[in-house]
């Protein structure tokens, strides 16, 4: 007794400690918004009640024309009793009554008006009047396409949000909205099909995305790393796309999309590396052109890692794989070179990722000449100079315009990282040291998971069924089912017996 009756008047100046400090923040929550230019305050009294009411907003986040022509009127020339009858007086359905002051803040920087009666300031009404300032929808530039659709998002998620549902106006396309910054207050969509998508994925990406802290998130960029199964891997494990007819057609895949306000990029997963080197152009062409121009760009790949290592690791130890013709060549080319093929092909290689950097950070029609005028001069100045072969010029040229076929820009990022550690394992131990990396690169792409599932699918684990849609793109008729490997509450996407059915008209 004793013990609770020492307690109790502690709890009781603590309570009234805590009731002093919210009574102070509550008078003072005007002293800091005070400080900025854009904070509004206006007085106005209601012309047949005569109770006088105030305006509080931020005017940079406001559309005063909202307050001009639709509440205004109504407050000033309506009878105004009570601050509960303003829901009947407005035209407009987002009309919030709170007596929370810890709501202000918050209400008043996602572009709410705040009003209060001056007889009765415990209770406020907040009143939606956002200023929706985005500019207009235009084509894609990194994934643009001859054929097929040319809208891109923009930075605006309700826009986004609308061109998505626009594609796909069913009640089943559910959008969850997050808020992640303890400073930017980002607002950020969670895109599904119910009755499609597994639960795990959903629940995956919503436990991941509620657990980030952080104080700023200004692009989608920021989520990728932020919710990546490994963040160190130098491969995307999310592949962003600026296009909505693609977030359309994997939703309806089964899988999951992230919009971010301020973005012009939506998130995709779980995806798998075969995605990165499929272009949403292969969907609108014929299946065996679209087959051709996948494996094309996977020889690309191949070739653009791979060609500068094979050099230099022939040139070093296997002159015996040489053809005699070509060995000929060769030795002509290196003539005059003073340096060994590493040396040689390093300088080539940072030279023309110096131009890249360059090109890109430059306005664009400076960048577009600093790249040709640059590659051309530099390339015949080195050789002229003897510092370089012309035979590895022509395949450093070929390996950089072969990285370019990458349809996705973050993937081709990654390719121009990983010719490194092939070349110097090119220079350590030749081939066998060529063969190390790449066991090296397949243990880590075999490890690797994008929202807990496997990154090389349909290639490992294998999967004959996914294989439809791989390197090689088969037919629609050909593609009824949706992918193995998501798991998805309902498998078919069409009956593929009737797809396969072609009667003529006098059958």
């Amino acid at each position: 007794m004793q013990n609770e009756r020492s307690s109790s008047p502690e709890k009781n100046q603590q309570h009234t400690q805590n009731k002093n400090e919210e009574k102070k923040n509550s008078e003072d929550w005007e002293k800091t918004f005070l400080k900025s230019k854009d904070f509004t305050k206006t007085n106005y009294i209601n012309q047949k009640t005569g109770k006088p009411f105030t305006f509080v907003f931020m005017s940079t986040l406001v559309d005063e024309k909202i307050l001009s022509n639709s509440v205004l009127p109504a407050l000033l020339e309506e009878e105004l009793y009570q601050l509960s009858d303003i829901k009947k007086l407005l035209p407009i359905p987002d009309v919030q009554l709170s007596t929370e002051k810890s709501e202000i803040e918050k209400k008043l920087f996602n572009g709410y008006v705040m009003l209060f009666l001056d007889n009765d300031k415990s209770l406020f009404a907040f009143i939606a009047a956002q200023k929706e300032v985005s500019r207009s929808v235009s084509a894609p530039e990194i994934e643009f396409s001859v054929v097929g659709p040319k809208e891109a998002f923009v930075e605006s998620l309700r826009q986004n949000i609308n061109m998505v549902r626009k594609r796909m106006p069913i009640k089943e396309l559910v959008s969850e909205e997050f808020t992640l910054g303890s400073l930017s207050k980002t607002k950020i969509s969670i895109l599904h099909v119910e009755g499609i998508t597994n639960d795990e994925i959903i629940q995956t990406v919503r436990q991941r995305i509620k657990n980030i802290e952080f104080d700023e998130i200004v692009d989608s960029s920021y989520i990728v790393q932020l919710i990546s199964d490994n963040e160190s891997s130098p491969f995307p494990q999310l592949l962003d796309t600026e296009r909505p007819d693609r977030v359309a057609a994997i939703l309806a895949e089964g899988k999951i999309a992230i919009l971010v306000d301020g973005s012009p990029h939506a998130l995709i997963g779980p995806t798998t590396l075969i995605e990165f080197f499929s272009s949403f152009e292969d969907y609108f062409l014929n299946w065996v052109l679209s087959s051709f121009f996948r494996l094309i760009r996977v020889f690309g790949v191949a070739f653009s890692i791979l060609i500068t290592p094979i050099y230099v690791a022939a040139l070093t130890y296997h002159y015996e794989l040489i053809p005699k013709d070509l060995l000929g060549t060769l030795i002509n080319s290196r003539r005059v070179v003073p340096f060994p093929p590493i040396l040689e092909a390093l300088f080539l290689e940072i030279t023309i990722e110096l131009l890249r950097e360059a090109g890109a950070r430059l306005p664009t029609k400076v960048g577009q000449t600093i790249g040709i005028v640059g590659g051309i001069v530099l390339g015949t100045a080195s050789v002229e100079a003897g510092l370089t072969s012309n035979v590895l010029l022509i395949f450093i040229a070929l390996a950089a315009l072969a990285a370019f076929t990458t349809p996705v820009y973050k993937m081709s990022n990654t390719i121009r990282l990983l010719r490194f550690p092939f070349l110097l394992m090119a220079e350590l131990w030749g081939l066998l040291g060529i063969t190390i990396a790449f066991c090296f690169l397949m243990t880590h792409l075999i490890r690797l998971t994008s929202l807990g599932h496997p990154f090389l699918e349909p290639l490992y684990p294998p999967r004959v069924q996914d294989l439809k849609d791989a390197f090689i793109r088969g037919s629609f008729k050909d593609l009824n089912r949706r992918p193995s490997y998501l798991r998805t509450k309902d498998p078919i996407r069409f009956s593929g017996e009737k797809s396969h059915k072609k009667k003529d008209i006098d059958e």
